[in-house]
């Protein structure tokens, strides 16, 4: 068995996956391929999960690859593929993403998903992954590609409609929505034996249904508490909780993150609406400098230490490579186009959020048929700048971009077509070779 990491100077995120391997008989005797750019980041990961490896009994082997000219050879015979690039990094991109549409009066949270952050982002991840993609054709075709780089939909939404890799997109917030929303609540007494029913896009998913163990529907009692949470001034989760009273469905991903993905929230011309909802304005470049700084300090720590044994996380890959190479099923929220209308009421070509079956036969999406009418529209609005970005980076046509940034919820709320322009000719200038050649 062979389990390729592309992007593995993600130390943190490796650490898990990789350890989670580890944890699992059928897995851990593996050869674990680390890939990246950075031969220091591989390196750190190296030791990192060297030392993780002898804890866990010194089975299976560790290889290093850095640099385009040995990614082929990372990835020659993969049976898996694990996704966790990030192109450009925080310094230049992300500082660009974030201070150039600051310039002109936009500002964001996170900038990684959707928005012109996640726009820009996507635009210069689609090449990467498209080479993976080429490379993967020729040295391990039967490989599963499992991404965890954002923008999710719009990456797995382009590899599986323009390459011929298997792929699924995984994200970590389907795994905890129930439970961040219950205990936020302070209803934990309803965690045990509860059953839920969730879909929708990838940080837009809706819970559509929430029971407790006995089967009664929790929403009543929910609904009965979001405005005496939206009251306290102390609490963080608040747009989720807006969610709930104005459209009936609590979602997936944080409300740092949704708090961008609409029109309601960040409104220059309303700026009492950035306290009132606790947003977190410039949270991803924040976060990036802090876990920058973490990850020193804490790989200085583990080198004088030693590293601890490592517990399985409730990230998907290890659980989807065990249930395909064991044939014992699994249930995950993966992202997977919409072929058939999974979700009746959204595009075929959209990429959708939903319950999927794994066993020793790969990955099997189930159908949802059609969302709430109005959680359906809000995916739209998401929908439609997904797919007018996958068609900026396969016809390489700035006006696609364009159109992406004027029918951003975000975005063209905030400013008129001809600043939306100039602010997305700014950004393709300032990322240079980062990006394509747009004509």
């Amino acid at each position: 068995m062979k389990i390729t990491f592309m992007g593995a100077g993600s130390t943190v995120f490796a650490r898990n996956v990789i350890g989670d391997c580890m944890c699992v008989d059928s897995l851990k005797d593996s050869v674990f391929a680390l890939y990246d750019i950075d031969a220091e980041r591989v390196e750190e990961s190296r030791t990192i999960l060297e030392a993780m490896r002898e804890t866990k009994g010194g089975f299976g082997r560790i290889e290093c690859y850095v640099g385009v000219e040995q990614r082929k050879e990372a990835l020659k015979g993969a049976d898996f593929v694990v996704n966790a690039i990030q192109v450009g990094g925080y310094d230049p991109c992300t500082i660009i993403d974030f201070e150039i549409p600051k310039k002109y009066g936009l500002r964001q949270t996170i900038a990684d998903t959707l928005g012109i952050g996640g726009i820009m982002r996507a635009l210069r991840t689609i090449p990467v992954m498209d080479d993976f993609a080429k490379d993967m054709a020729e040295v391990c075709p039967n490989a599963l590609f499992m991404n965890y780089t954002n923008p999710m939909s719009i990456l797995t939404g382009y590899m599986q409609r323009y390459t011929p890799i298997n792929t699924i997109g995984l994200c970590h917030s389907v795994q905890v929505c129930t439970k961040s929303l219950l205990e936020g609540l302070g209803m934990e007494d309803k965690l045990d034996g509860r059953t839920e029913l969730i879909a929708g896009i990838n940080h837009m998913a809706w819970l559509l249904e929430i029971k407790d163990k006995n089967g009664n529907d929790l929403y009543p009692e929910i609904k009965s508490k979001v405005d005496a949470y939206i009251a306290d001034p102390e609490k963080k989760d608040k747009v989720r909780m807006e969610y709930i009273r104005n459209f009936g469905y609590y979602c997936t991903e944080s409300s740092e993150h949704n708090a961008e993905y609409n029109n309601f929230y960040i409104k220059s011309k309303y700026p009492e609406l950035i306290d009132k909802y606790n947003i977190p304005l410039d949270e991803y470049p924040r976060r990036c400098v802090e876990q920058i700084e973490s990850w020193k300090k804490e790989y200085a720590e583990l080198l004088e230490n030693g590293v601890k044994d490592h517990e399985r996380s409730h990230e998907y890959a290890s659980w989807i490579m065990q249930s395909i190479v064991e044939n014992t099923p699994y249930q995950i929220g993966g992202n997977v186009i919409n072929k058939g209308h999974l979700i009746s009421n959204l595009p075929e070509d959209a990429c959708v959020e939903i319950p999927c079956l794994v066993n020793g036969n790969g990955i099997h999406p189930c159908r949802v048929g059609a969302l709430p009418v109005q959680c359906a529209a809000m995916n739209m609005t998401n929908i439609n700048v997904q797919l007018l970005t996958i068609e900026a980076a396969r016809t390489l046509k700035k006006e696609h971009i364009y159109q992406a940034a004027m029918l951003d919820p975000h975005t063209s709320s905030e400013l008129d077509i001809d600043t939306i322009k100039k602010m997305v000719d700014e950004l393709i200038d300032a990322h240079g070779n980062y990006l394509p050649k747009f004509i």
